[in-house]
């Protein structure tokens, strides 16, 4: 399977002069473009868009340091001049002509493969399930995405909501399947950078009406990948790597893609101070292309 996602990688090194459609690249790693993008980055570490332009923005730098003119090799990369001079120094620090001075300090984004080698750093504990249309039922907000630390924000959030907000919504609860308190998360903007916005819900799942004081998030019957982990030190470290075992290891190496839906996560049980316990990482899948 990952062969096919590194005749993807190579179809982006040679065409980075070029436009890139997600739809070819989907189409030569046999997914969809949801999911090749997901599983983009999680092996690679970075947006798929991101790395397209920091790729462009490196090898420009050479042309540059050659002595080709800035709006030649701006043309070259689909940029106009201005917008060629704010992506450059993004990843430089510097614009395109200042480059050019002796013992300027530039970077370079290497181009990304994807060796077996690199991943399985552990045996994942999944299963697949079927669920009923239901209702993710609670209070949501709108946060900007955090890939590695706090996300304030969140924990703001759950600071903001009223005393006995879990208790009442547990008594909404009449899902077998997931009867505990959901972190979901949903509505993510396209290319899914850190600090862009996503959908996040205190909720629970019901298959009944919910009273509008809630907020509410319909979910179609649908095929579910379900992780699972335990920590006895460190629970929190524990579930977001989920994540990145899901996307990074498991995806790329079973015939199945994630789809669109929301993503969440559960605890099913935990210690007072939630240092340990257990949870589960639920997503909707499909069978691969």
């Amino acid at each position: 399977m990952l062969e096919r996602w590194n005749a993807a990688l190579d179809y982006i090194e040679d065409n980075l002069d070029h436009e890139i459609e997600t739809t070819e690249l989907a189409r030569i790693a046999l997914t969809s473009e949801y999911h090749f993008r997901r599983v983009f980055s999680a092996l690679a570490g970075i947006p798929l868009s991101l790395y397209i332009r920091q790729r462009r923005m490196t090898l420009a730098a050479a042309e540059i340091l050659d002595g080709q003119g800035v709006l030649d090799v701006a043309t070259k990369y689909g940029y106009s001049a201005d917008a060629f001079t704010r992506a450059f120094r993004d990843l430089h620090g510097v614009t395109p002509s200042q480059a050019r001075r002796p013992g300027t300090i530039l970077r370079s984004r290497q181009a990304v493969a994807f060796h077996l080698t690199i991943e399985g750093r552990s045996t994942m504990r999944y299963r697949i399930t079927d669920l009923p249309p239901f209702h993710i039922v609670g209070k949501s907000t709108r946060i900007p995405l955090r890939f590695s630390g706090e996300n304030t924000a969140m924990t703001e959030f759950h600071r903001s909501l009223a005393p006995g907000t879990g208790d009442r919504l547990r008594e909404l609860a009449d899902l077998p399947e997931l009867p505990q308190i959901l972190f979901v998360s949903d509505g993510f903007e396209p290319h899914r950078e850190d600090g862009s916005l996503f959908d996040y819900y205190f909720a629970v799942a019901t298959t009944s009406p919910a009273p509008p004081e809630w907020n509410t998030l319909t979910v179609p019957a649908s095929t579910w990948a379900v992780f699972e982990t335990r920590s006895d030190t460190a629970l929190a470290p524990a579930l977001q790597q989920l994540w990145a075992d899901a996307f990074g290891e498991w995806f790329p190496s079973n015939p199945y893609e994630a789809i669109p839906g929301p993503e969440i996560l559960t605890v099913t049980e935990n210690s007072p101070d939630w240092s340990s316990g257990t949870g589960e990482l639920w997503i909707p899948i499909q069978r691969s292309l």
